[in-house]
């Protein structure tokens, strides 16, 4: 029998031996010093999925077993210093994820959609919301349509106009569709927005109250609805879209639904048989996302309009010239601001906040 790392070997009163085990330590214990370090008493199927962490090859893969080393771990003040670890490094392959293209793995199906556009929103729910005919109508893209359930298997993206920009939106599986808990997670951990659909005229409420329980089963938590710190590896924005308003009894319901989520999460209601409320559901989307549109102009010359620079909301002169060029931002003195500024053509500094709409002149 081949012995663990400082297995050891004891007899018993009764003269049998018996092997006590003790794992190899992880990877990730002794940050601390020995003084001040306190147990963590992982259990053997920690250091089970820590080994299909360093034999992993892609983001993908590390993240999944980040995420199950996560979940398997105690919760005490021993493991207080490893959790906020896992936590790092959970969100360093997620940024190493948007780098790479929509890989798939046999086995696991995990799958990876790359962003474009001004941001990605993905579609969660139950079956038969009205997902699939929703990015359809916006976007065109070819998600199937039935009045069946399950009809989406993959992520399918399509891009959603509004106004001089395009959003992204992601079709995806049911929630309770088979073999999608290996892989759909990874793919709203990723996204900016979560759009949660309900079906209007089948008990909303609980529809996304579902929904809710479901992204928390896999420690992902809604902005605006309670979680412990503990329970959760990443918060999402999310809005609820009440579908199919134009039916019998289902305006009554929105207003219950909005009632329930008031002051904690948006809700829109739309027909996207229809194409009702459509617009407010770009506007929205826009809003949630939390972004800008800058337009930047050369010395002497108009602004192009129709090709503004999307940046996050809060982003300042100094982010604008940054993602223009990198030497922009290094050697940017000042800019000039038409739109949000005291008056026309305001000398500002790097630092000065932009608001959306404002055009920009970057002086180097």
């Amino acid at each position: 029998m081949r012995l663990q790392y400082k297995d050891t070997i004891r007899q018993e009163n009764d003269g049998h031996y018996a092997i006590e085990y003790r794992p190899r330590p992880s990877e990730f214990e002794g940050s601390e010093s020995p003084a001040t370090a306190m147990p963590a008493n992982l259990p053997p199927q920690y250091y089970e999925a820590e080994k299909r962490y360093r034999c992993a090859k892609t983001p993908q893969e590390k993240i999944e077993a980040l995420e199950e080393m996560f979940s398997i771990m105690p919760k005490h003040k021993g493991t207080d210093r490893l959790r906020a670890e896992l936590r790092t490094k959970i969100a360093k392959f997620y940024e190493e994820a948007e780098k790479r293209p929509m890989v798939g793995r046999k086995g696991s199906l995990l799958y990876y959609v790359k962003k474009e556009g001004a941001g990605q929103a993905v579609l969660v729910g139950l079956p038969s919301t009205g997902k699939s005919q929703l990015v359809t109508t916006l976007t065109g893209a070819s998600s199937q349509v039935a009045d069946y359930p399950f009809t989406t298997q993959l992520p399918i993206p399509g891009m959603m106009e509004f106004e001089n920009i395009q959003i992204q939106l992601v079709d995806l599986p049911a929630i309770t569709a088979p073999n999608v808990s290996s892989w759909l997670p990874n793919i709203v951990r990723n996204a900016d927005l979560v759009l949660i659909v309900v079906d209007l005229t089948r008990e909303p409420v609980s529809q996304a109250e579902a929904t809710i329980e479901w992204l928390a089963g896999f420690r992902i938590g809604v902005v605006g609805e309670a979680r412990r710190a503990e329970e959760v590896t990443v918060w999402k924005k999310a809005m609820i879209i009440g579908n199919k308003v134009d039916a019998a009894g289902a305006a009554e319901n929105y207003r219950t639904l909005e009632s329930r989520y008031q002051g904690r999460l948006p809700t829109v209601p739309i027909s996207a048989l229809r194409a009702d409320g459509l617009e407010n559901l770009r506007r929205a989307t826009f809003r949630e996302l939390e972004v800008i549109r800058v337009y930047t102009k050369v010395p002497g010359q108009k602004p192009d309009l129709a090709d503004p620079v999307v940046l996050r909301r809060g982003s300042t002169a100094l982010d604008a010239a940054e993602s223009v060029h990198k030497d922009f931002g290094r050697n940017l003195k000042y800019a000039q601001v038409w739109g949000s500024g005291k008056f026309a053509g305001q000398r500002v500094k790097r630092d000065y906040v932009l608001q959306d709409g404002d055009v920009i002149e970057l002086h180097i």
